[in-house]
Parts: C-alpha cells; sequence; structure tokens
C-alpha cells in the first residue's frame, strides 16, 4: 500500500500575503512544520501560518505588550506559552497597516534573533545525559 502524505491545513490565501510581503526579501524560504507553514528568513524562522492565524516570531521581551493588541494571543502548541511566539487571528490583521506591523515585527526580530541549534545524530544532548551510581536523596537531619 502506497504512503500517503497527511496534509496539515493552513490558510492559503493568508500564505499568499505573507508571500507577496517578503517577495523582495533575501533569503527566504518556506518549510511546512508545526501542522502548518513557516516562512525562514537567514535560515531562522521568521514567521509563519498555524490553521487560520499569523504565527509571529517575536521579541520575548515586547510579549506582553504585543499581546495587548487585537487579535493576539500567546502560542501554547505543547500546551505551555512558547516564550517568543503569538497568534494573531484574523481581527488583527485585517487591514494592511496592522497586517504590515506584525511583519515588522517578525523581521525585526529575525535581525537579533539567533538561529535554532541543529540536533546532532546519535549524539546524547547535555540536558539529557544520565547520572549512574545512587540517585537518591539523604533527607537533613
Amino acid at each position: 500500500m502506497p504512503l500517503t502524505k497527511i496534509v496539515m491545513p493552513y490558510n492559503d490565501m493568508l500564505a499568499d500575503r505573507i508571500r507577496e510581503r517578503l517577495a523582495n526579501i533575501p533569503k527566504v524560504r518556506e518549510v511546512e512544520m508545526m501542522g502548518g507553514l513557516a516562512f525562514m528568513v537567514n535560515d531562522k524562522m521568521c514567521v509563519g501560518i498555524f490553521k487560520d492565524a499569523l504565527l509571529c516570531r517575536i521579541d520575548p521581551r515586547e510579549r506582553d505588550e504585543l499581546l495587548e493588541r487585537p487579535g493576539c494571543t500567546v502560542m501554547a502548541f505543547t500546551g505551555r506559552p512558547m516564550k517568543g511566539l503569538v497568534l494573531v487571528d484574523d481581527s488583527g490583521m485585517r487591514s494592511t497597516k496592522d497586517f504590515e506591523f506584525w511583519i515588522k515585527c517578525c523581521l525585526d526580530y529575525n535581525k537579533i534573533a539567533k538561529r535554532a541549534r541543529k540536533k546532532s545524530k546519535g549524539k546524547t544532548s547535555k540536558g539529557s545525559a544520565t547520572r549512574s551510581g545512587n540517585t537518591s536523596r539523604k533527607s537533613k537531619r
């Protein structure tokens, strides 16, 4: 039986709107991720689409202020809020001015954002190493 690729739904009209806005930006590529579409700028996630919402990678220090804007909510893909990601629904990006505001926030942060570390195959990360020996804790009296 042939394998079938599962296509995650995202808003195609929003994808076209982002493509048009990023058309003159160098080093842009699209990657399907997190059930949507991400636009990478300079090999860093910049902006994307999650279902019908604009997924914005923003400066985490500005998150609380940005959450006060219409249509903006915390991105909690794993059930926990993600520091530098917010979702903006249609009410927050309906006008060209509002849409441009969010794209500018993403592009501005992209200039200073760090690239995600590439995972090396077959190596154990620092945080996942296990200790050998007795791991029980003795209570202090």
